[in-house]
């Protein structure tokens, strides 16, 4: 062949590998984010913990510091700097050094920082102005989640905005009252649990844009965001239930696991003073399984959209309706503020994945927004930080982890209620149940790469263990069932 026939040859095919290469990172890409994820073999488990009960929020505010992220990355990549050492510890623990984004003005092609400590004086600490617009106060620049190789850990991680009202219990039963030690450390009783407008200020902004989804705001804009906030109810009372007759509150948190298929504990679970579900909660049809109240119902707008979808075949036409019914809305990402906007604004989503649909319609038509909660990104970091602090976190896949929506919905009960009952949620023995209690034909449960299923297997028996609740277990032998041991 002619040099002038080869060339064109040579350069056809090099346009080829490269858009093979082109397709393969996007089909990998798109494979890791929907690859069914299975944990690494269990190791002992232990709460996470390490910030006084005296600590608040309300003692200390994040100022906007000079970013020195040059000097930072040229004093990482010294071998001689003692803070180019990768830490050695493990869990969450106040440290004397903080990992360090990525410079922002490099946008999202700057490389991983693979040892990024830095000394923690982001910061200054001098009161809280909680409660005040700080319109004043620059904000800071975007940090992406890209730009780190696993968690970043900063120094006010463990610091939440508290409630004092959500502190008080006459019940002499009360779980807060339990006297396990790795319980009484890890549990905040008076953690935030519900967003209001003035809980978000360009300095709170600040402070939450260096957690990811959902327990900040890392990688969005802050009038996105904020445009959605403002427009939430004012709440009466971060008290989301009433305290009955008896002192103590009592409830039922209902899972969607096959665990309750066939149980009969549908009179069981109706008896609690209140009844907490979540998801694609199905109760026509399964009413002594489940039971047929409810209090709290828990969801987020892929929830509502997702299980309409899909458990349509199975009977689920709509979210659960009945007068008195709270609402709790999980803002998981960006796409829930947009829902969030259109629904209180009764106007069509104007962006997003979402964008056209009507959220109003997929609620009863009698929806109250003064029964419609939504749950502050503090609580949901709480909850990740002291009691479901995934292995996965410490990898390049960190930021795809959070815990289930039954997990957030366990742990608003365990914040909320005196005496806590779990039923279908997931358990050592689920392969001998259904993956869903609607379901006839058992099936394997699907473990996502954004679930840690195996550590909230290993949670629900350490609290159940520590009396902190009660889980069905349903063990069965000769016919006959020892449904808590």
């Amino acid at each position: 062949m002619t040099a002038r026939k080869v060339l064109p040859l040579t350069f056809a095919v090099l346009i080829c590998l490269l858009l093979y290469a082109f397709l393969w990172q996007h089909i990998t890409t798109y494979n890791i984010r929907r690859h069914f994820y299975h944990a690494a073999p269990a190791t002992s488990f232990v709460w996470k913990y390490d910030n006084p009960a005296s600590v608040t929020e309300q003692s200390a505010t994040f100022m906007r510091s000079t970013w020195k992220v040059e000097s930072v990355i040229k004093k990482n990549q010294s071998s001689k700097s003692p803070a180019a050492r990768p830490s050695k510890s493990r869990g969450f623990r106040y440290t004397d050094t903080n990992e360090v984004f990525a410079n922002p003005s490099l946008g999202s092609k700057t490389s991983p920082i693979q040892q990024n400590t830095i000394s923690t004086k982001l910061f200054s600490k001098q009161g809280i102005t909680e409660g005040h617009q700080t319109d004043s106060v620059s904000l800071q620049r975007l940090m992406f989640k890209e730009a780190f190789v696993k968690m970043p850990k900063w120094e006010f991680e463990d610091l939440y905005v508290r409630d004092a009202s959500l502190n008080q219990t006459s019940c002499p039963k009360s779980l807060r009252k339990n006297t396990d030690p790795e319980f009484k450390k890890a549990f905040i009783s008076d953690v935030r649990l519900f967003m209001q407008p003035e809980d978000l200020n360009r300095n709170v902004w600040n402070r939450l844009s260096h957690f990811n989804n959902p327990f900040g705001f890392m990688g969005y804009m802050y009038k996105d965001v904020k445009e959605a906030v403002d427009l939430i109810p004012k709440l009466k009372s971060h008290q989301l239930l009433p305290v009955p007759k008896s002192g103590c509150i009592r409830c039922a948190v209902v899972g969607t696991s096959g665990i309750l298929n066939g149980s009969r504990m549908g009179q069981e679970i109706d008896s609690h003073d209140y009844v907490f579900r979540m998801n694609g909660a199905i109760i026509k049809g399964y009413e002594g399984d489940v039971g047929n109240k409810t209090s709290v119902y828990v969801h987020t707008s892929h929830s509502i959209l997702g299980t309409l979808y899909e458990l349509g075949k199975y009977g689920f036409t709509s979210i659960p309706t009945g007068e008195g019914i709270k609402y709790v809305f999980l803002p998981e990402g960006l796409r829930d503020f947009q829902w969030l906007h259109g629904l209180l604004n009764k106007v069509e989503v104007s962006k997003g994945e979402y964008q056209y649909l009507k959220p109003w319609m997929y609620y009863p038509n009698s929806l109250d927004l003064n029964r419609f909660y939504v749950l502050h990104p503090d609580f949901l970091r709480y909850v990740k930080n002291r009691f479901m602090r995934s292995a996965q976190l410490e990898t390049t896949y960190w930021h795809f982890y959070r815990p289930t929506n039954g997990a957030f919905t366990l742990f608003l009960a365990l914040q909320t209620c005196d005496v806590v009952d779990a039923y279908g949620f997931i358990t050592a023995n689920h392969s001998q149940y259904p993956n869903y209690y609607f379901e006839k034909i058992r099936s394997s449960i699907v473990f996502y790469i954004n679930h840690d299923y195996n550590l909230e297997i290993k949670l629900w028996e350490k609290l159940h263990d520590a009396k902190v609740i009660r889980l069905y277990k349903r063990k069965e032998k000769d016919n006959t069932t020892d449904q808590f041991y």
